[in-house]
C-alpha cells in the first residue's frame, strides 16, 4: 500500500511538473521568440554579460540549502524558517555588494550601460529568495501544482510586459524589467496560497546539519555554475557583446529543454530515491526506472530539435538568427550528456554522498578548461565544439563513479539508454530526409516531428516498452482505479 501511494504522488508529481515546464517553456518562447525579433544582438550582450554574475550571486543565496531540505526526510518548521531568513539575509547582503561593484562590471565588459541595468536587474535574486521555502516545501511534500500555477501567472504577465517595452524602444531594460516583473508575481503568488510563514526562530545548530548536506551541493553548484558561465565571461571579454548575443540565444535556446528536463526528473524523482536510501532493492528498481524514463523522453526531443534546428530558427526568425543555428546544435548535444550526468549527481545526492560530487565536479572543471586552453585562440564555433568534447569525456568518468557509490553496474547504466538511443537514430531518418526535398519550413517541420514521433512512438510499441506502456496508461486515465491521479 505504501509503495502503491508512492507510485501515485510520484505520477502526480511527474505530471504537474510536465505541465509547469511545458507551460513555462511555451510562454518562455512566445515571449522569446518576440523579442529576438525586435532587440540587436548587442541587447542580448548586455544581460547575457549580466546574467554571468546573476548566476552565482542566486547561488550563494540558496546556498544548497534547497536540496538539502529535500534530501532530509522529515524537516521540522524550525529547519525552514532557519534557511528563510539565512537566504534572505544572504540575499541582502551580496546584492549590497553587487550594487558597489557594477561599475566593475561595466569595466569588464566596456559598456557603462552595465552599471544601470546591473542594479536593478540584481534585485531578482532578493526577490526570488523570498520563495524558495515555499517552493521547497511544495517540492519535498510532492505536491507541485501551485509552483505551475504560479510560474505560469508570472510567465504570461511579465512576458506581456516585457514585449510591450521591447516594441516601445526599451531595448534591453526590457528584458531586465521583464524579470523583475516574474520574481515579484512568482513570489508574490506562492506567498498567498501556501499559506506557510516562518516562525520566529532561527537555529544554529539546524543551519550547521542542513549546512554538512548542503554544502557539498553549494561547492558542485559553485564549480558548476563558473563553469556554466565562463563561456559567456570569455565571449563577452574576450571577443564582443555581439558575439555573446549570439551566444546567448543559441544558449537560452538550448538551455529551455536541458533546463526543463532536469528540473522535471529532480523533482520528481530526488524525493523518491530519498526515501528509498536505505532499502537497497527499491532503491535500485527506482533508479532503474529512472534511467529508462531519462532516455525515453531525452534522446527523440533532443535529436528532433538538433535534426529540425535550421527551420526552426527559420520560421522563428527569418535569417537574423543563423549564425546562432550551429551553436544550438553544438549545444543540444552538450546538453545530452548534462542532463544524463544531472541525472547521475542525483543518485548520489540521494544517499548524501555530497563530496563525492564535489570531486566529480572538479574533474568536469579540469576538463573545461583544458578545453577552453586549447580552443580559444580560434573562434567562438570552436570554443563550444571543446565544451561538448569535455562534456562527453565528463560523461563517461560520471558513469563509473555513479556506478561505485550506488553500486549499479556500469553495464546495467549504459544498456538502460542504449534501447532509446538506438530508436531514436532509426525515427530520425525521415526527419533529415525531408529537409532537402521542400521549400516551405512549415511542412519540414510538421513531417519531421510527425514521422519522428510516430515512428519513434510506433518502434517503442512493437517492442512492448514498459515505460512507454506506463506513460501512456497514466495519460489515459486508466490508473484512476488505483487513484494514481
Amino acid at each position: 500500500m505504501e509503495e502503491d501511494n508512492l507510485k501515485i504522488k510520484t505520477a502526480r508529481t511527474i505530471k504537474w511538473n510536465t505541465i509547469e515546464k511545458l507551460s513555462s517553456q511555451i510562454l518562455y518562447a512566445i515571449t522569446g521568440i518576440v523579442l529576438a525579433n525586435v532587440l540587436s544582438k548587442e541587447d542580448f550582450g548586455l544581460v547575457g554579460s549580466i546574467l554571468v554574475f546573476q548566476a552565482f550571486a542566486n547561488l550563494f543565496v540558496d546556498s544548497g540549502f534547497s536540496n538539502a531540505l529535500i534530501q532530509r526526510k522529515n524537516p521540522t518548521q524550525t529547519d525552514y524558517s532557519t534557511v528563510f531568513y539565512f537566504n534572505l539575509l544572504s540575499s541582502i547582503a551580496i546584492y549590497i555588494l553587487l550594487w558597489i561593484g557594477a561599475p566593475l562590471i561595466a569595466d569588464i565588459f566596456h559598456d557603462t550601460r552595465l552599471i544601470d541595468l546591473s542594479r536593478v536587474m540584481f534585485l531578482t535574486f532578493i526577490l526570488n529568495a523570498t520563495a524558495i521555502v515555499q517552493t521547497n516545501r511544495l517540492m519535498k511534500q510532492m505536491n507541485v501544482k501551485m509552483i505551475a500555477v504560479s510560474n505560469t501567472i508570472a510567465l504570461t504577465v511579465s512576458g506581456i510586459a516585457g514585449i510591450a517595452l521591447a516594441l516601445t524602444g526599451f531595448g534591453a531594460w526590457a528584458i531586465v524589467w521583464q524579470s523583475i516583473i516574474l520574481a515579484s508575481l512568482k513570489s508574490l503568488i506562492l506567498w498567498v496560497t501556501t499559506k506557510w510563514t516562518p516562525g520566529l526562530t532561527f537555529s544554529t545548530a539546524s543551519l550547521k546539519s542542513i549546512f554538512a548536506v548542503g554544502s557539498g551541493v553549494m561547492a558542485t553548484s559553485f564549480l558548476n555554475t563558473i563553469f556554466l558561465n565562463i563561456y559567456s565571461f570569455i565571449i563577452g571579454a574576450y571577443y564582443s557583446l555581439s558575439q555573446l548575443g549570439l551566444y546567448t540565444q543559441a544558449d537560452k535556446w538550448s538551455k529551455m529543454g536541458i533546463a526543463s528536463l532536469s528540473q522535471i526528473i529532480t523533482a520528481s524523482f530526488l524525493p523518491v530515491m530519498s526515501e528509498f536510501q536505505d532499502d537497497k532493492e527499491r532503491f535500485m528498481r527506482a533508479l532503474a526506472k529512472t534511467n529508462r524514463f531519462t532516455a525515453y523522453i531525452l534522446f527523440p526531443c533532443f535529436g528532433l530539435l538538433f535534426v529540425a534546428a535550421e527551420p526552426i530558427f527559420h520560421l522563428l526568425f527569418s535569417t537574423k538568427w543563423d549564425a546562432a543555428i550551429l551553436l544550438f546544435q553544438i549545444l543540444l548535444l552538450r546538453g545530452i550528456f548534462t542532463v544524463l550526468t544531472s541525472l547521475y549527481n542525483n543518485y548520489i545526492l540521494s544517499i548524501g554522498r555530497t563530496k563525492i560530487l564535489v570531486y566529480s565536479e572538479i574533474i568536469k572543471d579540469a576538463l573545461t578548461i583544458i578545453a577552453i586552453f586549447a580552443t580559444i585562440k580560434y573562434d567562438i564555433y570552436t570554443l563550444i565544439w571543446g565544451q561538448l568534447i569535455a562534456g562527453a569525456l565528463y560523461y563517461i568518468i560520471s558513469i563509473y563513479l555513479t556506478a561505485k557509490v550506488t553500486q549499479y553496474p556500469v553495464k546495467r547504466l549504459i544498456a538502460d539508454i542504449i534501447p532509446y538511443l538506438g530508436i531514436t537514430i532509426i525515427s530520425l531518418v525521415p526527419a533529415m530526409a525531408i529537409l532537402h526535398f521542400s521549400d516551405s519550413v512549415i511542412i519540414i517541420l510538421a513531417v519531421q516531428f510527425i514521422s519522428g514521433f510516430g515512428i519513434y512512438f510506433i518502434i517503442n510499441y512493437l517492442l512492448k516498452s514498459k515505460i512507454q506502456q506506463d506513460a501512456l496508461e497514466y495519460a489515459l486515465g486508466r490508473f484512476r482505479n488505483k487513484k494514481t491521479i
